[in-house]
């Protein structure tokens, strides 16, 4: 059997200010940068099997992008597109690489002229940099996320904290060193929106750039955040919200950096990892499309609406019903997406192309065979919320975006598929454990 091979790269990808910022509406542009945005590579190779985990801090890559992306590294660097993993870390103050009604438009220029270029340098210095490595695993409890579904008296939902809502606590850290001991790169895993700074006018990684700082300054390798279950849940801000402003978002990645310095340096044992990928389909079961009539006269009661955040998604998406049956599109009975798992010793990575809920990640992790089911959230594109089936009868902001996807939307019951999906795949690996 082969050494297993790890390595690092990363590049700037920082938007000159003025540029328009994604995850509010459409008028935020950036007045100022606090801290560079970057991408992050880590290639890691045995066997001859390659995959590349790419962490940038952006809010969105939307689909589309995303396929551009990988397939761009590997025609870079020899790793095949399906063995690349490419994840935004969901800050809201960074440039518009996803674009969608109500939310503003793909800023094409920074995608081809500093976003594209970096990850692809970045991905391009992990593989040309790797060497023979062994890895560790530290996981500490954390309560730098909460439920961000917050329950109101009128039993109404806004965004806000939800102290006794559902979140997964897990901080995990994976340490990857060479094997004469030089340190080479450390993964924190962690499931929070990024939106500490609130809707603020500073380019920003927000709180989750301060553990990655200090993480970094500490184990000497080079380290990325690899956002999780974060559709439930924000940063449990002292403010009793999930968003404050740039005080808030430094002041709370200090103690997310506290958490990640615990988990790092409980690690006791580097040992060389299994390494492996497997390949498939997750497919996810369609809810019946919305009749015709019920479609128009929702759409004609909109009339003269605005066409900002979900405003703009609702006159979509009735537009997008409409249409369809007008076409005489047909149904759809399932979507269906392809996914790669790979798994690194005890650790399995699992992408999502949504922004998912916490108990989805904790009822795959109890039911899965390896000691660590890292779930990593908004990965390899985006299909938008995934909520857990539980909460739709709440509604609330997740629910409505869940509920205005496209012309059809995904089933009530897509949590309890999309578990099972990745449980098939994923089981497929346990004989290498």
């Amino acid at each position: 059997m082969g050494e297993f091979m790890a390595g690092a790269g990363r590049q700037v990808i920082t938007p000159a200010v003025g540029a328009r910022l994604y995850g509010y509406t459409p008028d935020v542009y950036s007045t100022s940068v606090n801290d560079d945005l970057t991408a992050s590579a880590f290639a890691f190779a045995r066997d001859g099997v390659k995959a590349l985990l790419i962490s940038v801090t952006v809010c969105l890559v939307n689909t589309a992008l995303s396929d551009e992306i990988r397939t761009a590294v590997a025609a870079a660097t020899g790793v095949p597109a399906t063995h690349i993993i490419l994840c935004a870390t969901h800050t809201h103050s960074g440039p518009c690489t996803e674009g969608n009604t109500g939310w503003g438009e793909l800023d094409r220029n920074y995608c081809d002229k500093i976003f594209i270029p970096g990850i692809l340098a970045a991905a391009q210095a992990a593989v040309r940099n790797h060497s023979p490595a062994v890895m560790g695993v530290g996981v500490v409890n954390s309560r730098v996320g909460v439920n961000r579904r917050q329950l109101n008296r009128d039993n109404t939902v806004s965004l806000g904290q939800n102290p006794w809502g559902c979140f997964d606590p897990a901080m995990t850290v994976l340490g990857f060193r060479s094997k004469d001991g030089r340190p080479l790169a450390a993964l924190v895993h962690y499931g929070a929106h990024c939106t500490a700074s609130g809707k603020n006018t500073e380019i920003t990684r927000d709180w989750a750039g301060v553990m990655i700082d200090r993480l970094e300054a500490e184990s000497g390798a080079l380290t990325a955040f690899f956002n999780g279950a974060e559709g439930d849940v924000g940063p449990r801000l002292a403010n009793g919200h999930t968003v404050g402003n740039i005080r808030y978002a430094m002041e709370h990645g200090a103690v997310a950096a506290a958490d990640a310095l615990e988990a790092f340096r409980s690690i006791k044992e580097y040992r060389e990892p299994s390494f492996v990928c497997a390949a498939g389909e997750v497919r996810l079961p369609y809810a019946r499309r919305m009749p015709l009539g019920e479609a128009e006269n929702a759409l004609n009661a909109l009339k003269g609406a605005g066409s900002i955040n979900l405003s703009g998604r609702r006159l979509e998406y009735l537009a997008g019903v409409v249409e369809a049956h007008r076409s005489g599109r047909p149904p759809r009975e399932y979507f269906a997406f392809p996914q790669t798992i790979v798994k690194i010793g005890p650790a399995v990575l699992v992408p999502f192309p949504f922004e998912f809920f916490s108990e989805i990640a904790l009822r795959l992790r109890q039911y899965s065979p390896f000691a660590h089911m890292l779930c990593l959230g908004c990965a390899n594109g985006n299909f938008g919320y995934l909520p857990s089936r539980a909460e739709l009868c709440r509604g609330g902001y997740e629910i409505e975006m869940f509920r205005t996807s496209g012309d059809q939307t995904l089933a009530d019951d897509a949590d309890d598929h999309i578990i099972a999906e990745n449980l098939r795949i994923a089981e497929a690996l346990a004989c290498t454990e």
